[in-house]
């Protein structure tokens, strides 16, 4: 497993972007897919974008398609989700999530998370 911590979270107005980071631990990192979800206060957990090993191979949620990107620096053991043109209801905890070998979007099939990083969008 591989250790994930998240930052960049903060509060923003609608219309604006964050971009959050997840670093991980471990030599390992280059040969996980992975992944962003979120949860929302009262909401299951959600998925958002993942990201194969080789950052070849990108997937979204519907809901951010076109607003967000998924991408990672496999050097620096490091994957980023861009958000851009923020909305209220992006408002939720953000997650990173590690998986070995194949992409996934569901949360069951991600063993490693991070603790999370806040995201709030004001109206």
């Amino acid at each position: 497993q591989v250790q994930l911590v998240e930052s960049g979270g903060g509060l923003v107005q609608a219309g604006g972007s964050l971009r959050l980071s997840c670093a991980a631990s471990g030599r390992t990192f280059s040969s996980y897919a992975m992944g962003w979800f979120r949860q929302a206060p009262g909401k299951e957990r959600e998925f958002v974008a993942a990201i194969s090993w080789s950052g070849n191979t990108t997937v979204y949620a519907d809901s951010v398609k076109g607003r967000f990107t998924i991408s990672r620096d496999n050097a620096q053991n490091t994957v980023y989700l861009q958000m851009n043109t923020l909305r209220p209801e992006d408002t939720a905890v953000y997650y990173c999530a590690a998986r070995p070998r194949a992409i996934a979007t569901i949360s069951a099939a991600f063993g490693s998370w991070g603790q999370g990083t806040q995201v709030t969008v004001s109206s």
